[in-house]
Protein backbone atom coordinates (compact mmCIF):
# COMPACT_ATOMS: atom_id res chain seq x y z
CA UNK A 1 0.00 0.00 0.00
CA UNK A 2 1.53 3.35 -1.04
CA UNK A 3 2.38 5.64 1.85
CA UNK A 4 0.45 8.89 2.25
CA UNK A 5 2.24 11.64 0.41
CA UNK A 6 1.91 15.35 -0.20
CA UNK A 7 0.30 16.31 -3.49
CA UNK A 8 2.58 17.41 -6.27
CA UNK A 9 5.86 16.40 -7.81
CA UNK A 10 8.49 15.26 -5.30
CA UNK A 11 11.52 13.55 -6.80
CA UNK A 12 14.14 11.47 -5.04
CA UNK A 13 17.12 10.59 -7.22
CA UNK A 14 19.28 7.59 -6.37
CA UNK A 15 21.46 8.16 -9.44
CA UNK A 16 24.19 10.83 -9.20
CA UNK A 17 24.32 11.64 -12.91
CA UNK A 18 20.52 11.84 -13.14
CA UNK A 19 20.43 14.24 -10.18
CA UNK A 20 22.70 16.52 -12.18
CA UNK A 21 20.48 16.07 -15.24
CA UNK A 22 17.36 17.09 -13.32
CA UNK A 23 19.01 20.36 -12.35
CA UNK A 24 20.22 20.92 -15.92
CA UNK A 25 16.61 20.60 -17.06
CA UNK A 26 15.44 23.14 -14.47
CA UNK A 27 13.80 20.54 -12.22
CA UNK A 28 15.95 21.19 -9.15
CA UNK A 29 13.08 22.73 -7.11
CA UNK A 30 11.24 19.39 -7.19
CA UNK A 31 14.19 17.23 -6.07
CA UNK A 32 13.61 16.46 -2.37
CA UNK A 33 16.08 13.61 -1.81
CA UNK A 34 19.41 12.30 -3.09
CA UNK A 35 22.21 9.90 -2.24
CA UNK A 36 25.45 11.03 -0.67
CA UNK A 37 27.11 10.41 -4.03
CA UNK A 38 24.85 12.95 -5.76
CA UNK A 39 27.36 15.78 -5.44
CA UNK A 40 26.59 17.78 -8.59
CA UNK A 41 25.65 20.49 -9.17
CA UNK A 42 27.39 21.92 -6.14
CA UNK A 43 26.43 23.77 -4.04
CA UNK A 44 22.78 23.44 -5.14
CA UNK A 45 22.45 19.84 -3.95
CA UNK A 46 23.78 20.61 -0.47
CA UNK A 47 20.33 21.70 0.70
CA UNK A 48 18.69 18.44 -0.42
CA UNK A 49 18.17 15.61 2.08
CA UNK A 50 20.62 12.70 1.82
CA UNK A 51 19.14 9.22 2.17
CA UNK A 52 22.24 7.02 2.23
CA UNK A 53 24.27 5.72 -0.70
CA UNK A 54 23.38 4.18 -4.03
CA UNK A 55 23.73 0.65 -2.62
CA UNK A 56 22.63 1.28 0.98
CA UNK A 57 19.53 3.46 0.71
CA UNK A 58 17.89 4.45 3.99
CA UNK A 59 14.35 3.44 3.07
CA UNK A 60 12.85 4.70 6.32
CA UNK A 61 14.24 8.18 5.79
CA UNK A 62 13.29 8.13 2.11
CA UNK A 63 9.71 7.23 3.02
CA UNK A 64 9.42 10.31 5.25
CA UNK A 65 10.15 12.48 2.20
CA UNK A 66 6.88 11.24 0.65
CA UNK A 67 8.22 11.14 -2.91
CA UNK A 68 5.93 10.95 -5.91
CA UNK A 69 8.85 9.64 -8.00
CA UNK A 70 12.08 7.82 -7.18
CA UNK A 71 14.62 7.50 -9.97
CA UNK A 72 16.81 4.38 -9.93
CA UNK A 73 19.38 2.78 -12.21
CA UNK A 74 19.97 -0.85 -13.16
CA UNK A 75 23.74 -0.65 -12.57
CA UNK A 76 23.83 1.65 -9.55
CA UNK A 77 21.02 0.44 -7.30
CA UNK A 78 20.17 -2.95 -5.83
CA UNK A 79 17.16 -4.86 -7.11
CA UNK A 80 15.88 -5.46 -3.58
CA UNK A 81 15.91 -1.68 -3.01
CA UNK A 82 13.82 -1.11 -6.13
CA UNK A 83 11.37 -3.82 -5.09
CA UNK A 84 10.99 -2.25 -1.64
CA UNK A 85 10.41 1.19 -3.16
CA UNK A 86 7.55 -0.14 -5.27
CA UNK A 87 5.68 -0.95 -2.06
CA UNK A 88 5.20 2.71 -1.17
CA UNK A 89 6.34 5.01 -4.01
CA UNK A 90 3.72 5.86 -6.67
CA UNK A 91 6.27 6.07 -9.49
CA UNK A 92 9.61 4.23 -9.55
CA UNK A 93 11.44 5.38 -12.68
CA UNK A 94 14.07 2.92 -13.92
CA UNK A 95 16.97 4.21 -16.03
CA UNK A 96 19.62 2.21 -17.86
CA UNK A 97 21.66 4.09 -20.46
CA UNK A 98 24.01 1.58 -22.11
CA UNK A 99 25.48 3.78 -24.84
CA UNK A 100 26.18 7.50 -25.27
CA UNK A 101 23.25 7.64 -27.70
CA UNK A 102 20.96 6.45 -24.89
CA UNK A 103 21.36 9.84 -23.24
CA UNK A 104 18.91 11.19 -25.81
CA UNK A 105 16.34 8.68 -24.53
CA UNK A 106 17.21 9.50 -20.91
CA UNK A 107 16.57 13.21 -21.42
CA UNK A 108 13.24 12.46 -23.10
CA UNK A 109 12.35 10.06 -20.26
CA UNK A 110 12.84 12.79 -17.65
CA UNK A 111 10.85 15.36 -19.64
CA UNK A 112 7.96 12.97 -20.24
CA UNK A 113 7.98 11.92 -16.57
CA UNK A 114 7.23 15.52 -15.62
CA UNK A 115 4.82 16.27 -18.46
CA UNK A 116 2.72 13.17 -17.81
CA UNK A 117 2.61 13.91 -14.09
CA UNK A 118 1.65 17.55 -14.67
CA UNK A 119 -1.10 16.60 -17.12
CA UNK A 120 -2.50 14.01 -14.71
CA UNK A 121 -2.30 16.49 -11.82
CA UNK A 122 -4.31 19.03 -13.80
CA UNK A 123 -6.96 16.50 -14.82
CA UNK A 124 -7.41 15.26 -11.25
CA UNK A 125 -7.59 18.82 -9.96
CA UNK A 126 -10.24 19.77 -12.50
CA UNK A 127 -12.29 16.67 -11.74
CA UNK A 128 -12.13 17.53 -8.04
CA UNK A 129 -13.26 21.08 -8.76
CA UNK A 130 -10.01 22.61 -7.55
CA UNK A 131 -9.17 26.10 -8.75
CA UNK A 132 -5.82 25.22 -10.31
CA UNK A 133 -2.94 27.62 -9.96
CA UNK A 134 0.82 27.37 -9.82
CA UNK A 135 1.79 27.30 -6.13
CA UNK A 136 4.58 29.60 -5.09
CA UNK A 137 6.19 27.28 -2.59
CA UNK A 138 4.94 24.46 -0.40
CA UNK A 139 5.86 24.10 3.26
CA UNK A 140 8.26 21.34 2.27
CA UNK A 141 10.23 23.72 0.11
CA UNK A 142 9.16 22.18 -3.19
CA UNK A 143 6.50 23.63 -5.47
CA UNK A 144 3.76 21.06 -5.89
CA UNK A 145 2.85 21.56 -9.55
CA UNK A 146 5.72 21.24 -12.02
CA UNK A 147 5.80 24.32 -14.22
CA UNK A 148 9.05 24.67 -16.13
CA UNK A 149 8.31 26.86 -19.16
CA UNK A 150 11.60 26.07 -20.92
CA UNK A 151 11.81 22.37 -20.02
CA UNK A 152 11.64 21.26 -23.66
CA UNK A 153 14.09 23.99 -24.68
CA UNK A 154 16.59 22.83 -22.06
CA UNK A 155 16.16 19.24 -23.23
CA UNK A 156 16.64 20.26 -26.86
CA UNK A 157 19.86 22.10 -26.00
CA UNK A 158 21.28 19.08 -24.20
CA UNK A 159 20.29 16.79 -27.07
CA UNK A 160 21.78 19.12 -29.69
CA UNK A 161 25.11 19.30 -27.84
CA UNK A 162 25.24 15.51 -27.61
CA UNK A 163 24.37 15.01 -31.28
CA UNK A 164 27.12 17.45 -32.25
CA UNK A 165 29.71 15.48 -30.28
CA UNK A 166 28.46 12.13 -31.60
CA UNK A 167 28.86 13.48 -35.13
CA UNK A 168 32.39 14.65 -34.33
CA UNK A 169 33.25 11.20 -33.00
CA UNK A 170 31.82 9.59 -36.13
CA UNK A 171 34.04 11.83 -38.27
CA UNK A 172 37.03 10.91 -36.11
CA UNK A 173 36.41 7.20 -36.61
CA UNK A 174 35.90 7.69 -40.34
CA UNK A 175 39.24 9.49 -40.59
CA UNK A 176 40.94 6.53 -38.94
CA UNK A 177 39.13 3.86 -40.94
CA UNK A 178 41.44 1.02 -41.90
CA UNK A 179 43.72 1.49 -38.91
CA UNK A 180 43.79 -1.02 -36.09
CA UNK A 181 41.71 0.04 -33.09
CA UNK A 182 43.83 1.02 -30.13
CA UNK A 183 43.66 -1.54 -27.33
CA UNK A 184 42.59 0.10 -24.10
CA UNK A 185 42.51 -1.13 -20.51
CA UNK A 186 40.28 1.07 -18.37
CA UNK A 187 40.83 0.40 -14.67
CA UNK A 188 38.16 1.26 -12.11
CA UNK A 189 39.65 -0.49 -9.07
CA UNK A 190 42.93 -1.52 -7.48
CA UNK A 191 43.60 -4.57 -5.31
CA UNK A 192 42.19 -6.37 -7.11
CA UNK A 193 42.52 -4.73 -10.51
CA UNK A 194 39.07 -4.34 -12.04
CA UNK A 195 38.05 -3.15 -15.48
CA UNK A 196 34.90 -2.88 -17.61
CA UNK A 197 33.26 -5.30 -20.03
CA UNK A 198 32.65 -4.24 -23.62
CA UNK A 199 28.89 -3.86 -23.21
CA UNK A 200 29.15 -1.25 -20.44
CA UNK A 201 28.46 2.44 -20.91
CA UNK A 202 32.13 3.26 -20.30
CA UNK A 203 33.39 0.90 -23.00
CA UNK A 204 30.88 2.27 -25.46
CA UNK A 205 31.97 5.82 -24.67
CA UNK A 206 35.55 4.80 -25.45
CA UNK A 207 34.39 3.05 -28.63
CA UNK A 208 33.05 6.38 -29.89
CA UNK A 209 36.65 7.56 -30.40
CA UNK A 210 37.73 4.26 -31.95
CA UNK A 211 39.16 2.64 -28.83
CA UNK A 212 38.58 -1.04 -28.07
CA UNK A 213 38.50 -2.10 -24.42
CA UNK A 214 40.13 -5.27 -23.18
CA UNK A 215 39.49 -8.01 -22.24
CA UNK A 216 37.13 -8.69 -25.18
CA UNK A 217 34.24 -9.91 -23.02
CA UNK A 218 30.56 -9.05 -22.67
CA UNK A 219 29.25 -8.76 -19.13
CA UNK A 220 25.51 -9.04 -19.70
CA UNK A 221 22.80 -6.85 -18.21
CA UNK A 222 23.57 -7.39 -14.52
CA UNK A 223 26.19 -8.71 -12.18
CA UNK A 224 29.90 -8.85 -11.50
CA UNK A 225 30.73 -10.04 -15.02
CA UNK A 226 30.26 -6.46 -16.18
CA UNK A 227 33.38 -5.52 -14.22
CA UNK A 228 36.02 -8.24 -14.77
CA UNK A 229 38.72 -8.85 -12.18
CA UNK A 230 42.28 -9.22 -13.49
CA UNK A 231 44.97 -11.48 -12.06
CA UNK A 232 47.79 -9.42 -13.58
CA UNK A 233 49.30 -12.26 -15.59
CA UNK A 234 46.94 -12.18 -18.59
CA UNK A 235 49.07 -12.51 -21.79
CA UNK A 236 47.17 -9.73 -23.59
CA UNK A 237 48.27 -7.12 -21.04
CA UNK A 238 51.56 -6.81 -22.94
CA UNK A 239 49.64 -5.68 -26.04
CA UNK A 240 47.66 -2.86 -24.42
CA UNK A 241 48.23 0.53 -26.09
CA UNK A 242 46.45 2.80 -23.61
CA UNK A 243 46.05 2.18 -19.87
CA UNK A 244 43.53 4.58 -18.35
CA UNK A 245 43.29 4.98 -14.57
CA UNK A 246 39.89 6.34 -13.61
CA UNK A 247 39.26 8.88 -10.87
CA UNK A 248 36.25 6.85 -9.72
CA UNK A 249 35.06 4.66 -8.10
CA UNK A 250 38.68 4.07 -7.03
CA UNK A 251 40.56 7.35 -6.93
CA UNK A 252 43.72 6.58 -8.84
CA UNK A 253 46.49 9.13 -8.49
CA UNK A 254 50.06 9.82 -9.56
CA UNK A 255 51.29 7.40 -6.88
CA UNK A 256 49.75 4.52 -8.86
CA UNK A 257 51.32 5.25 -12.25
CA UNK A 258 54.45 3.13 -11.82
CA UNK A 259 52.51 0.17 -10.44
CA UNK A 260 50.05 0.37 -13.35
CA UNK A 261 52.90 0.65 -15.86
CA UNK A 262 54.32 -2.64 -14.60
CA UNK A 263 50.94 -4.22 -15.32
CA UNK A 264 51.03 -3.09 -18.97
CA UNK A 265 54.71 -2.42 -19.78
CA UNK A 266 54.10 -1.28 -23.37
CA UNK A 267 51.12 0.98 -22.73
CA UNK A 268 50.83 4.71 -22.29
CA UNK A 269 49.45 5.19 -18.77
CA UNK A 270 47.22 8.18 -18.02
CA UNK A 271 44.96 9.38 -15.23
CA UNK A 272 41.48 10.19 -16.54
CA UNK A 273 38.35 11.94 -15.28
CA UNK A 274 35.95 9.11 -14.47
CA UNK A 275 32.96 11.41 -14.10
CA UNK A 276 33.28 12.66 -17.67
CA UNK A 277 33.57 9.13 -19.04
CA UNK A 278 31.00 7.31 -16.91
CA UNK A 279 28.30 9.84 -15.96
CA UNK A 280 25.15 10.09 -18.05
CA UNK A 281 23.17 13.23 -18.76
CA UNK A 282 24.74 16.66 -19.20
CA UNK A 283 28.31 15.30 -18.90
CA UNK A 284 27.96 12.99 -21.91
CA UNK A 285 28.72 15.61 -24.56
CA UNK A 286 31.60 17.03 -22.52
CA UNK A 287 32.86 13.49 -21.95
CA UNK A 288 32.98 12.72 -25.66
CA UNK A 289 34.82 15.98 -26.31
CA UNK A 290 37.27 15.05 -23.54
CA UNK A 291 37.86 11.61 -25.08
CA UNK A 292 38.47 13.13 -28.51
CA UNK A 293 41.17 15.24 -26.90
CA UNK A 294 42.72 12.21 -25.21
CA UNK A 295 42.72 10.22 -28.44
CA UNK A 296 44.43 13.07 -30.31
CA UNK A 297 47.22 13.58 -27.76
CA UNK A 298 50.58 12.46 -29.22
CA UNK A 299 52.65 9.92 -27.33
Amino acid sequence: MPAPHAPGLRIVSLVPSVTELLFALGLGPWVVGRTGFCIHPAPAVSAISKIGGTKDVNLRKLRTLAPSHVIVNVDENRLETVQALREFVPHVVVTHPCTPHDNLTLVTQMVEMVEVFAADWRVRSELAGINLRIPEESSSGASSLPHVPDLRDQADRLAAALREELAACLALRAAGEGRSARRVLYLIWRDPWMTVARDTYISRMLAEVGWSTWPPVEGGTLGAARYPVLTGDEPWLADIDELLLSSEPYRFGAQHLAEAQSLCPNARVRLVDGELISWYGPRAAEGLRYLRGLSAAPR
